[in-house]
């Protein structure tokens, strides 16, 4: 009891309710100019999305830019189309699934901020809680031989939680340390991970077409002032998202341009499939064997449910998956311009419509399932 109210008689001072007062008073004032500064209903921390149905100034751009389908619009330069979000965002970088949100024009300085800080804070959380947990571990040896120092109790639940609050800690500094190095890594050099992924392909262009002239970055101008673009005191972007400043000898467009041309390369080299079994569009699709359940690709990009005699423009080839889009319906109706991941097995490629040399109409392979009821025409004819 006399302890209780010497407690009570400690905290009921000039000293510590002054403390709290002034601890109080900073912090709410510090909320009431931050919603101020930064109303919640204006400051959603977007990425920037570019005008639906926005059009270039110059209808002479038209050609040189890409049109977006979905909303209704050209792509600004260095902006893409996000199908989580539904918009084209500005110098999109990645769709986060941490903040469920794309990083973009807008708000990629808050992002790198925010891994900065996550490294930093959990980095001084593991070093407490691993010196606790030795404490805790040691407490005897403590206890007997060193005097007037803290001492850390843990129990059995106690224990468990430290363990697992250093693992978890221990793994963000390391997942996102390696996120934040290459998130630094590209704004040193004002690109974003989409455009490290055209750069890489424009390279590989030029070493099999040796004809090509070389490609030259437009936006790296310089590791300082790339960084300036992006970081600042305020995180504030720099620029409107639509016009950007490019280094001597490019202009707006060099990009654009590449990205047509690679997009003209890969429809040469698409392959178009039709749909000889249903699929749901399952991640998990058990009935489609053993190899496309444990082997999916390494995406998250969709998954596409078709129907039979559904036509698929396939782009891209996994040994158990193909990637493309839907573009027609067979009985379904329904499969009009998906695009996404589905099962090999459930397609079969549609060869060369027309010879090229004779002209003559070629026929689409026949599924397993009908190949002994060909060989039945054949003997019959």
């Amino acid at each position: 009891m006399n302890t209780l109210k010497e407690l009570m008689a400690r905290m009921i001072h000039f000293g510590p309710i002054a403390t709290m007062l002034l601890v109080k008073t900073i912090t709410l004032s510090t909320i009431y100019c931050s919603l101020m500064w930064w109303p919640p209903a204006e400051s959603l921390g977007g990425p920037g999305y570019v005008p639906l149905e926005w059009v270039p100034q110059k209808a002479a751009d038209n050609n040189k830019m890409q049109y977006c389908g979905s909303c209704k619009g050209y792509k600004a330069p260095r902006a893409h189309h996000c199908r989580k979000c539904g918009r084209c965002v500005m110098k999109m970088d990645h769709h986060c699934p941490w903040i469920n949100n794309c990083v973009g024009h807008r708000n990629h300085a808050h992002f790198v901020s925010f891994l900065i800080f996550a490294v930093i804070g959990c980095s001084q959380a593991a070093v407490i809680l691993s010196c606790s947990l030795y404490r805790a571990i040691y407490r005897s040896y403590y206890l007997y031989y060193k005097e007037n120092v803290p001492i850390v109790y843990l129990g059995v639940y106690g224990l468990v939680w430290v363990l697992f609050s250093i693992g978890c800690a221990v793994g963000v500094v390391l997942g996102v340390g390696v996120l934040l190095y290459y998130q630094l890594k590209i704004v040193f050099k004002n690109q974003t991970g989409i455009e490290d992924w055209i750069i890489e392909k424009a390279e590989y262009r030029r070493k099999k077409f040796t004809d090509l002239p070389e490609f030259v970055y437009p936006y790296n101008l310089g590791w300082k002032e790339n960084f300036k673009l992006v970081m600042n005191t305020s995180c504030e972007p720099i620029g409107d998202g639509i016009t950007w400043p490019v280094r001597d000898g490019c202009d707006q467009h060099t990009l654009t341009l590449e990205q047509l041309q690679q997009k003209d390369d890969k429809r040469k080299r698409s392959k178009e499939y039709v749909i000889v079994e249903e699929y749901s569009g399952s991640w998990c699709p058990i009935s489609k064997g053993i190899g496309t359940l444990f082997r999916p690709p390494c995406s998250d990009e969709s998954r596409i449910p078709l129907k039979k005699d559904d036509r698929i423009v396939v782009t891209r080839w996994k040994k158990y998956w193909l990637y493309g889009a839907c573009v027609s319906a067979g009985s379904s109706g329904d499969s009009d311009f998906l695009k996404g991941w589905f099962p090999r097995r459930c397609a079969l490629e549609i060869i060369n419509s027309y010879r090229e040399d004779s002209g003559t109409e070629m026929i689409p392979p026949a599924p397993a399932s009908s190949k002994s009821k060909i060989k039945d025409k054949k003997k019959k004819n």
